[in-house]
């Protein structure tokens, strides 16, 4: 039996407030995030992720109430993430009511945290957010001395030679990490899905990277869940057919270019099974 694609709308939070821009500039506010997660709710979302963009422990403290109020409204499976350092923070994230948790970054620095999240609370909360972008040429002398460099080398995912480069800082900071590589071994630690971002085409709404996605599905065993350049419902059609599991988008539904029930009927109508 084939496994239903998954429509995850996304809100990016800062300090208590949904904000997007393009490649992570230029932010707008979008809104209030608990309104606007019932309303996803109520429209037929299979799932919702917010990602906290505050830097500071204040804005912390405000997510914290943020995942909280939602989790008292909204009863599909709620994924948080965003400066998410230490298995004590993802306690605190599933007692504030988060069903899964992402990690990005600090899995970079010291990938073993992945299997200590995936061994004290399973992997089925552990999502590694991966922001890839394209990059030609080999990126180790870049940043053979740079702390990512020492820890890929430990993790062995060290150089891009699949052409895809893990980043951070939204896109802007590159890591000479190769992301296919880098999904693989976050899937051997413990990962229970990959949260594929591509940097190249977050909030153009040219598209998702349907090579990125081709290329990373045969290499990882765990749910792919598809980021970065939705603009219209055949996007969504060719990300799921390209091998994506779940689809994810986050201002074609913040300023209601498209709605999750016009995606999920343009999946019908290509063959695809949705919830």
């Amino acid at each position: 039996m084939s496994v239903a694609i998954r429509v995850i709308p996304c809100l990016d939070v800062d300090a208590g407030r949904v904000v997007k821009g393009v490649n992570f500039m230029g932010l707008r506010d979008a809104g209030d995030p608990v309104e606007l997660a019932d309303r996803y709710d109520r429209e037929g979302a299979d799932e919702l992720t917010f990602l906290d963009v505050s830097a500071s422990s204040g804005g912390r403290d405000t997510m914290m109430d943020v995942v909280s109020r939602t989790a008292e409204q909204v009863f599909v499976p709620l994924t948080v993430g965003g400066g998410v350092r230490s298995v004590d923070d993802v306690d605190r994230l599933l007692r504030a009511g988060a069903d899964k948790v992402g990690v990005n970054t600090a899995a970079i620095a010291r990938p073993d945290l992945l299997a200590e999240i995936a061994d004290r609370f399973g992997s089925q909360v552990l999502v590694l957010s991966v922001d890839a972008r394209r990059v030609t040429g080999d990126t180790r002398t870049d940043f053979s001395g740079s702390p990512h460099a020492r820890a890929a080398q430990r993790a062995g995912v060290w150089g891009v030679e699949s052409g895809y480069e893990v980043t951070t800082h939204g896109g802007r900071q590159g890591t000479g990490i190769d992301a296919i590589a880098w999904a693989e071994r976050a899937c051997a630690l413990g990962a229970g899905e990959i949260l594929l971002n591509s940097m190249d085409a977050d909030g153009t709404r040219d598209g998702f990277d349907l090579d990125m996605l081709a290329d990373v599905r045969p290499r990882v065993s765990v749910p792919l869940i598809a980021s970065g350049g939705a603009g219209t419902v055949d996007h969504f059609v060719a990300a799921a057919q390209a091998g994506a599991d779940a689809v994810l988008a986050a201002s074609v539904f913040h300023f209601g270019q498209l709605t999750i029930a016009d995606v999920k009927a343009a999946m019908r109508a290509a063959g695809l099974e949705v919830r």
